[in-house]
């Protein structure tokens, strides 16, 4: 609710925004609020209609509706205008209180343009009156509902408002301005004499308005911000708030123009003398832009000083925002923070808890292997003090510091597993849950002891998602450990005490330790036995599934191993891709063959070139619930000359050859198979006076040598905004990522059309027209397939197959310009988030999975680091099904 609101109530109840009474020795807290009604307000309201006003009773009203308004009760139109004329005929009253509400009111309410007549003459009198409270109220209510029109009837006013004697219509003028130059630009871009008036205003408010509003005028134009930093830095700037927002413009001029790398550098110089000032806003201002720049050691420790004393002041708001800036500065530069640890320690029992997390998760991240031990045996201590929120961020610093010192894992282990047994919500428990996976995952030694204490953990684990999380994790994990058999029983007893989700979990996860396990098997066939009589039926059907094909009793495939990938390997098909080919699968003598589903795993459906009244491209559906392999494989079976190509392995996205606006859109789709590649050219016609005949497109083949072409079926007719294809088709060698470039030519005959009454000419003239060339590359034979277990599929794949070589990439603006541009040559799908970089960071990895060209699956994993200032080296290691293919991807990196 608006702060104004306060001073304006007389009554001693409604003055209170909570009272307490005594019933019976209790203490009991309602709100003046509390069951106020729409129905019974707006009944109230009828108040505003008497001869008579009364001025308190009104006030309470209107403090009611706003109160109702702000708590997202919606008003009807009716409603909300029948308020609205109320509330203007409480113009006649005098008290100041009851104005105040009235501008209130009218602000919430936002009449609509042709209610605005009605108050607009009271405001303007209001903006002219002798009184300056009425002046900056109504100019600020009045520029919150007026358009354009009525704005430079205004402006006159508002222009005298500006560069008013009291500050606080100065400042409602410079706010509502900065409103309105989101509809009305250039209006308010012509107050620019009158706003740089302002910034030389004594006021502070009026300087920091001022300054906000001149800015925006000129932010689009680099030239113009730079002068006006370059001549308020001189010192006329003299309000604290002013001062921090030209910090701000400063450090955004210095990353624009890179000013940190010459050798005269005034505005970071300015910045430096910030940290002098007498505000402690203007001095936290200015350290925490040199912290967030690019700055070396030495132009960033005055700001690490300043902020080291801002630690140990009595205000709570400076150490707080110290303790989160520097807290902010050790992710990327710990090294920089290690001299204010001591400080930071004696942080750690600061009454306020959120400054005492932020001081142990920034020590966790500057801290040194020594000063583990004692940093885990306070933090113990202190983590029954806070709540679950502040637990996750510190649960997380932990996970970061045990990677960075992997021979500590133990004490770090401990405290998580003695942190689950603690009470504590779900988000609180999943984060130490996914930091002991993420400790077992990248430390070895850590694994039997993290399991131990995740098994301990879902004995008693009321959270049904993490306890079929654990059970996955363990039947992944478990069978590679040096006892396997000491997590049957936990697992077991999850079949006998949980509920049916986590049982189904458990026996999968039973099934693969007897899989992956020939000495349990036994046990384990006893165990899942046991399930066929349980009351749920997902339970029994996975021990029944299990039972028979671990037995040998159905088979799947050749091996154990197709029954062991069968059951337990990654699941490659989309299951969006599934459900839409069992959508559209017809019930017949043939069974449904999964083999044939896509497996890209961002599929849509056919997409043609966006015109004005388009219709659907011809043979695909636009709506269809089909995946767009599924859709063009329709369109180009049902093609005589192509349906002896075989099974379409992959179809691009639309690939543009027109610019946005011209006669004719044209766009490609490239579809691959094992032995051909055919060009989809995807047609619109946009001139209503022709129709184009006999469509054909001549592609010259120079620089792709090998391909051939093999035939070709070109469009009849094209009328206006009717799109139409033509295909042309290509021989390649068989399994070979053949690449090359294509120069396109649209061929036709052009026939003038009447618009009015739609007859062609006989006559036509033949004409072509130029469009963009079109490459085939390496990456349109890959198929971006997802797996859900990189690690696991990595471990399972042949490593005689591994190719490994290290390769330099040149100058580079960022390893996520590295990463994504090596990504887009392999045309892989990142997996587990691998594709999103860290700021600031020297080293990554990214793991790749694809299907190549002949259903080979392929992993990538791609090791980058800075080798110089923006040098960046890789390394590459690919398995693959087929070792030539892993030889073949190293080609494609070599020569892209």
């Amino acid at each position: 609710m608006p702060r104004s609101l306060a001073g304006d109530l007389t009554d001693p109840e409604m003055a209170q925004p909570y009272m307490k009474k005594d019933d019976d020795d209790s203490e009991i807290e309602y709100s003046p609020f509390f069951g106020i009604e729409k129905g019974a307000v707006l009944q109230e309201a009828r108040v505003f209609n008497d001869p008579q006003l009364d001025a308190r009773k009104c006030s309470q009203v209107i403090t009611k509706l706003l109160y109702l308004l702000n708590q997202g009760e919606t008003f009807t139109k009716a409603e909300a205008t029948g308020v609205f004329f109320a509330v203007t005929k409480l113009f006649q009253s005098n008290d100041a209180g009851l104005r105040r509400l009235v501008y209130l009111m009218i602000k919430e309410l936002s009449p609509s343009s042709d209610e605005v007549f009605i108050v607009t003459s009271s405001l303007m009198k209001d903006m002219n009156s002798k009184t300056d409270m009425y002046r900056a109220n109504a100019i600020r209510v009045l520029c919150r509902i007026i358009d354009g029109n009525l704005l430079t009837q205004i402006e006159r006013y508002l222009k005298q408002a500006i560069v008013d004697r009291n500050p606080v219509v100065a400042s409602a003028a410079l706010v509502s301005g900065i409103h309105l130059f989101q509809a009305n630009p250039e209006i308010v871009k012509r107050w620019s004499n009158e706003v740089q008036e302002a910034v030389q205003s004594r006021a502070a408010l009026v300087q920091f308005h001022g300054l906000a509003l001149l800015h925006q005028t000129r932010q689009n134009d680099r030239l113009a911000v730079s002068k006006l930093v370059s001549s308020l830095t001189r010192g006329s700037v003299r309000s604290p708030l002013a001062q921090c927002l030209l910090i701000r413009y400063t450090s955004q001029v210095i990353r624009e123009s890179m000013n940190t790398q010459n050798g005269d550098r005034p505005f970071f110089d300015y910045l430096e003398s910030c940290l002098r000032h007498k505000s402690e806003m203007v001095i936290l201002e200015a350290a925490r832009k040199i912290t967030e720049m690019d700055v070396t050691s030495r132009e960033l420790a005055p700001a690490i000083t300043v902020l080291q004393l801002f630690l140990s002041s009595s205000k709570p708001v400076l150490r707080f925002a110290a303790v989160r800036t520097l807290n902010k500065v050790a992710i990327t530069r710990p090294l920089a923070v290690t001299n204010c640890n001591v400080d930071l320690e004696s942080l750690m029992s600061d009454q306020n808890r959120s400054i005492a997390t932020l001081a142990i998760t920034t020590l966790l991240k500057t801290g040194n292997e020594s000063s583990v031990d004692r940093l885990m045996k306070q933090i113990t201590s202190f983590m029954s003090d806070i709540a679950d929120e502040f637990k996750i961020v510190v649960v997380e610093a932990i996970r970061s510091l045990c990677l960075k010192f992997p021979l500590k894992y133990r004490s770090m282990m401990i405290f998580l597993s003695n942190s689950l047994r603690e009470e504590g919500g779900f988000e609180y428990k999943k984060a130490i849950v996914d930091s002991i996976v993420a400790l077992i995952s990248a430390i070895p030694d850590a694994k039997e002891i993290g399991l131990l204490h995740l098994c301990e953990f879902i004995e008693d684990c009321e959270f049904t998602y993490l306890s079929t999380q654990i059970l996955h994790f363990l039947g992944n994990e478990g069978p590679r450990t040096s006892d396997p058999s000491r997590y049957i029983r936990y697992i077991y007893n999850r079949v006998i005490l949980e509920n049916s989700t986590v049982r189904a979990s458990a026996v999968s996860t039973l099934a693969k330790f007897g899989a992956l396990v020939d000495e349990l098997k036994p046990r384990i066939f006893v165990l899942l036995r046991r399930c066929l009589f349980d009351t749920d039926d997902e339970v029994r059907d996975r021990a029944t599934l299990y039972l028979e094909t671990l037995n040998g009793e159905v088979a799947v495939g050749n091996s154990e191993k197709d029954v062991k990938e069968f059951l337990f390997g990654s699941f490659d098909v989309p299951l969006a891709n599934l459900e839409a080919s069992l959508r559209t699968y017809e019930p017949s003598e043939e069974p449904f063959d999964i083999s044939l589903v896509s497996r890209e795993a961002k599929s849509r459906p056919l997409q043609d070139k966006k015109v004005p009244g388009k219709k659907p491209s011809a043979g695909a559906p636009a709506h269809a619930p089909v995946s767009a392999v599924d859709a063009y494989q329709k369109v180009l079976s049902s093609i005589a000359e192509f349906s002896g190509f075989g099974r379409l392995f992959k179809s691009s996205e639309p690939v543009e050859l027109t610019e946005a606006e011209t006669e004719y859109a044209v766009n490609v789709v490239k579809h691959i198979y094992e032995r051909h590649v055919v060009l989809q050219y995807n047609c619109t016609n946009t001139i209503p006076e022709q129709l184009l005949e006999d469509v054909t497109v001549y592609i010259d083949a120079t620089d792709a040598e090998e391909f051939s072409e093999v035939c070709s079926k070109p469009l009849k007719s094209l009328p206006y905004d009717s799109p139409g294809q033509i295909f042309v088709a290509f021989e390649k060698p068989e399994h070979v990522p053949a690449t090359g470039k294509f120069s396109n030519v649209l061929r036709f005959t052009v026939k003038e059309v009447d618009t009015s009454s739609g007859e062609v000419d006989e006559d036509g003239v033949e004409d072509e027209y130029q469009i963009e060339d079109l490459e085939i590359v390496p990456a349109d034979y890959m198929l971006r397939v997802a797996v859900s277990n990189f690690r696991n599929a990595w471990e399972n794949m042949d490593p005689e197959s591994e190719r490994v070589d290290e390769y330099g990439l040149g100058t580079r603006e960022s390893l996520a310009e590295a990463v994504s541009a090596v990504t887009g040559i392999l045309g892989m799908q990142p997996c587990e988030g691998t594709e999103v970089v860290p700021s600031n960071a020297r080293s990554h990895v990214c793991l790749l999975s694809g299907v190549f060209s002949g259903d080979v699956k392929v992993l990538v994993r791609l090791s980058f680091g800075l080798s110089g200032p923006k040098e960046v080296a890789m390394k590459l290691a690919v398995r693959s099904d087929d070792p030539e293919v892993s030889d073949k991807i190293h080609e494609i990196v070599a020569s892209g």
